[in-house]
């Protein structure tokens, strides 16, 4: 895994004030694009240090930087191939060794593919359970590593892992079989870590609705998706960030995925919501 020298130029011009504060640490996977970056710049607006995870998209994770620097917060960029155990364990390592601290780990980052029970294979199916079951699970052991033995007895000095999920896991469907399977994994697996972590470390799920339109939808086709919930709206970045945040700070909870998304997980569909274009 390699890190941006030019973020952590930026990190270091922060200035010596914001590096003397005891703000809080969290690194978001994924972080530099879509939801993540509303991710990364609501916990920024909230006081935190923020470690922007991302793959590819270096340059929009340099620019989020910036921005996050701007707001007078600490921020690194990071670049990682989650589909690479030894990647993924650099992370937690590298935010200790910028930031001096970890706090929060969002598992943001995941894999979307297009498949049914006629097509899904070993390959896919491996591929998107190491990026979307073994990331985050590493993530979390890696953070439970780095939390102080102080947290066995101080609250203010433990961990929190935010596994992003999904609605459909409370109204399946057949589409996106493998991507369905690992979300489904993970949040079998938010409840067994939340036992296997605590008490130094929280694990908690958000399940997000329809949020944002994805390149195979019109702008047409994601509005009439978005409508379609007993809110008559699904979740929106901002609904997320503010979901994220509570989760970050609600010292009494662990284990409980909140789902947030406008109840769309309360109608039924037979397809996916993606493939929903009806007014």
């Amino acid at each position: 895994m390699t890190v941006s020298s030019d973020s952590f130029d930026t990190f270091a011009r922060a200035g010596t004030a914001a590096s003397t504060d005891a703000a809080r640490v969290v690194l978001i996977t994924g972080g530099a694009r879509r939801i993540g970056r509303a991710l990364a710049l609501g916990f920024a607006a909230r006081g935190w240090d923020v470690a922007v995870h991302f793959g590819t998209s270096r340059a929009d994770a340099d620019e989020l930087v910036a921005e996050i620097v701007a707001l007078g917060r600490r921020a690194i960029a990071l670049k990682a191939d989650l589909a690479v155990e030894s990647d993924v364990e650099s992370l937690v390592p590298d935010c200790v060794a910028a930031f001096g601290r970890l706090h929060c780990v969002v598992n943001n980052a995941s894999r979307f593919d297009e498949d049914t029970a006629r097509d899904v294979g070993y390959a896919r199916l491996l591929e998107l359970t190491a990026i979307n079951l073994g990331a985050p699970l590493v993530l979390s052991r890696m953070l439970f590593d780095a939390t102080p033995e102080a947290a066995l007895s101080d609250e203010s000095q433990r961990g929190v892992v935010i596994n992003v999920l999904d609605q459909k896991l409370y109204n399946l469907n057949p589409d996106y079989l493998s991507y369905t399977l690992s979300k489904a994994a993970l949040q079998t697996a938010t409840t067994a870590l939340a036992q296997a972590l605590a008490p130094k470390v929280r694990v908690v799920g958000l399940a997000p609705g329809l949020t944002l339109q994805s390149a195979d939808q019109t702008p047409d086709s994601f509005a009439a998706a978005h409508r379609v919930t007993p809110l008559g709206r699904a979740s929106r970045p901002e609904d997320i960030v503010a979901a994220a945040l509570y989760l970050a700070d609600a010292a009494g909870v662990t284990g409980t995925t909140l789902v947030v998304d406008g109840g769309q997980h309360l109608v039924p569909l037979p397809r996916d919501v993606m493939f929903l274009t009806g007014g």
